[in-house]
């Protein structure tokens, strides 16, 4: 990622609300873009975006994206270069109780967005982010690529997986690389792996959970031990959107696919190596029970991704093994519980990772 290209670059970014889209905003806040962000009010409370004061220095618009009318007049408006869309229902729990919700806003509320780029002739660059468990799970001990197919046992897969279908049409029925010459734009999916960073306070989210058991000094519940999953710090996939824009917006017919945003094999681990990694890291005494798994909907066992693309095409790696990781989500999770500065500890870690980056590529 070349810093400078952000400079100026008009960001048009829902789900801004959200865990991700706070930490992404800050970040292209510091960058020096010209950011306004679309998504509903923050999902739970606390929230980073209310704690971080996120909204101080980009245009934070409350808006729905099942709301087409209003979402194609503010980015009419605002006439973004590049946009980001995360905005979503991210829970696979939540969408058993809410199936509904759950593919209007991930389905329709994608083709929402990508029928607002339709009618605002500055884009130029656009990234839609799903998810790895857009793929038709079947338990392989060897990673996904690219190319496997769509799938998802539970409605919230199975919207990411629509969501992946939508994005490859409306390419390429309207923004077909083989007439880039016309359009000048570049569109992308980005599939990220289990997010885990500071700031996370959604609920059934294995990280939050932890935390709040120690936090408490109580026992840390478990659900589904054994299941293995592509767990990486939250700057790992949001540098990789950041990478895949840029190049996006200079060359787009070249790069409008879907690309994997993953950790290193090594750092696909189970729930259960979490936990007592995470326990050990903050000093804790909190003891793990295990959860009685009746009654519970179905969850995957092992799921990992393939980077190879990623790493080849676009340069991207995975800079922070998961101990470093947990280490820095401790290291948040102790400036949340003293009361400190949120916004100064999440912008510090997001500028020690840009060096990480920079020393990596020196």
């Amino acid at each position: 990622m070349n810093p400078k290209f952000w400079q100026g670059k008009k960001v048009f970014l829902t789900g801004h609300t959200g865990f991700k889209g706070g930490w992404l905003s800050l970040w292209l806040q510091s960058l020096g873009a010209d950011l306004e962000g679309y998504a509903l009010s923050p999902p739970t409370n606390p929230s980073l975006f209310e704690r971080a004061n996120v909204a101080e220095k980009m245009t934070s618009v409350i808006g729905d994206i099942r709301d087409l009318d209003n979402l194609r007049n503010v980015m009419k408006q605002f006439q973004p270069e590049i946009v980001l869309h995360l905005a979503a229902q991210p829970l696979v729990r939540h969408s058993y109780e809410n199936p509904i919700e759950t593919y209007s806003t991930n389905v329709m509320g994608t083709v929402n967005v990508l029928e607002a780029i339709r009618g605002t002739a500055s884009v130029r660059s656009v990234v839609v982010v799903t998810t790895d468990k857009c793929y038709e799970n079947q338990e392989w001990v060897w990673p996904y690529r690219e190319n496997e197919a769509m799938g998802g046992r539970d409605p919230y897969s199975s919207s990411k997986g629509c969501a992946e279908l939508v994005t490859a049409a409306y390419r390429s029925s309207y923004f077909n690389p083989s007439e880039y010459q016309h359009h000048h734009v570049g569109i992308a999916s980005a599939r990220a792996g289990n997010v885990i960073g500071g700031g996370d306070w959604s609920r059934d989210r294995l990280i939050p959970d932890i935390l709040n058991a120690v936090n408490a000094g109580a026992a840390v519940l478990l659900r589904n031990p054994s299941a293995i999953r592509p767990w990486q710090h939250v700057l790992e996939p949001l540098y990789g959107y950041l990478v895949l824009a840029e190049n996006l917006y200079s060359e787009g017919q070249k790069f409008s696919e879907a690309w994997n945003f993953g950790p290193e094999q090594a750092d696909c681990i189970s729930v259960l190596e979490i936990a007592n990694k995470l326990i050990n890291i903050s000093g804790s005494k909190s003891s793990i029970a295990l959860e009685d798994k009746a009654g519970h909907p179905h969850e995957a066992g092992l799921l990992k991704l393939d980077i190879s693309k990623a790493k080849n095409l676009l340069g991207w790696q995975p800079m922070l093994s998961i101990d470093l990781s947990l280490k820095w989500i401790c290291d948040w999770n102790k400036f949340f519980l003293d009361g400190s500065d949120l916004k100064f500890i999440t912008l510090e870690q997001i500028s020690n990772y840009q060096l990480l980056n920079t020393d990596n590529t020196q």
